[in-house]
């Protein structure tokens, strides 16, 4: 079924973004996150932690945020159940996500997805609900403190689940409205529902994304020729964001195996494009599992561990060794992202404000697994 609503007067003062332009730190900097810092705090969600990394944030002008969401309740609880259906406005309507331990079940726009370590997820201002996550049953501590992956396996998928996450400006800056609410969800059919709004500010291209860890377009490719010292053969898996992202990101894994050991699902017919790793106005390193080294612009060695982040300028830090075992986020943050503008504090409350009556378009899917592509009613 399709219905149309009645479109408020005002909504051409809503649809883009009216606020300050986006500006990249262009200047020679060096802004590094340690885990041993880390503060883990319930932002948003009573069942998620989130550890962010300010130093970065802050240091490029806040216009891109990276952070780890680690899930730490069982979902049956009362208040830490399936989320309600929503949006995020971000400027360019840039989300990302790359789970790192657990399972989740997501639903964008009408279609499930189960996603475990390793799935690459990016959606432009899509309605979306997460329905479900593993939990472990440790403590806290012991459960930030379980390993990190981004190479499915029995084990990393019986942890808690947890995920990196990137948004375009801090989610408390722009709309995050609320479409369907907990308590008019109707589970026999508003999980298949798909929904269209005019609130994007989504580049030519952009729209949404999934990789799967396994599948040909995310095996590792060997990183030949490269002045980056390690013990392993260094292999490199790009995430295919590019595009999707509207050309705002790229983004790619490093990773070396285990001593002894074959981890990696790796491609033996081609090599990694070391051009498109070195992309990036400003860069972001994420230490997954393991150690990396990296000097600085005045030759100054730089050692980071599990869990530590790095954002820096674009001729400011070189990635110089890695360690064995070890996995790393790369994003490279593009030109194109100065082309954006951010949300006024005005338009935020108003478009929060209007809630489900953004929606000028529905449609309910036969099965909650089959329909039209996500975003369908996008284009």
């Amino acid at each position: 079924m399709n219905v149309h609503a009645t479109v408020d007067p005002k909504w051409s003062g809503l649809t883009r973004p009216n606020g300050n332009p986006l500006r990249l730190n262009t200047q020679d900097f060096v802004a590094i996150d340690r885990n041993r810092d880390a503060t883990y705090e319930a932002t948003y969600r009573p069942q998620a932690l989130y550890n962010r990394a300010n130093e970065g944030f802050h240091a490029n002008n806040e216009t891109l945020l990276l952070h780890e969401v680690a899930t730490n309740l069982p979902i049956y609880l009362p208040d830490t159940g399936p989320t309600d259906f929503h949006l995020h406005l971000p400027p360019g309507g840039f989300q990302l996500v790359l789970v790192t331990s657990g399972v989740f079940t997501f639903d964008y726009d009408g279609r499930f997805y189960h996603v475990g370590p390793g799935a690459v997820m990016l959606q432009s201002a899509i309605v979306h609900r997460q329905l479900f996550y593993t939990w472990s049953g440790l403590s806290t501590e012991e459960n930030l403190k379980t390993p990190q992956t981004v190479v499915p396996d029995a084990i990393s998928m019986g942890y808690s689940g947890k995920f990196l996450e990137a948004f375009v400006t801090d989610p408390t800056t722009f709309p995050n409205p609320t479409i369907v609410g907990p308590d008019q969800i109707n589970e026999a059919e508003t999980p298949r529902v798909a929904w269209s709004h005019p609130l994007h500010d989504r580049p030519a291209e952009a729209g949404f994304w999934l990789q799967d860890p396994l599948a040909l377009d995310a095996l590792f490719k060997p990183l030949v020729d490269s002045a980056i010292k390690s013990a392993m053969p260094v292999y490199v898996r790009d995430i295919g964001i590019e595009v999707p992202s509207g050309r705002l990101v790229t983004g790619h894994i490093i990773a070396t195996d285990p001593r002894g050991q074959s981890l990696l699902p790796k491609s033996t017919s081609a090599t990694a494009d070391a051009a498109s790793v070195a992309k990036g106005e400003v860069v972001i390193y994420r230490v997954i599992r393991g150690t990396a080294e990296f000097r600085d612009s005045a030759g100054k060695t730089i050692e980071l561990a599990t869990g530590d982040f790095v954002t820096a300028g674009k001729n400011s830090l070189q990635l110089t060794g890695v360690g064995e075992n070890t996995q790393l986020l790369r994003l490279g943050l593009l030109k194109g992202m100065e082309s954006l503008r951010s949300w006024t504090p005005t338009q935020r409350d108003e478009i929060d404000g209007l809630a489900a009556k953004i929606i000028t378009q529905k449609d309910v899917r036969p099965l909650r697994t089959e329909g039209m592509p996500v975003g369908y009613l996008y284009e």
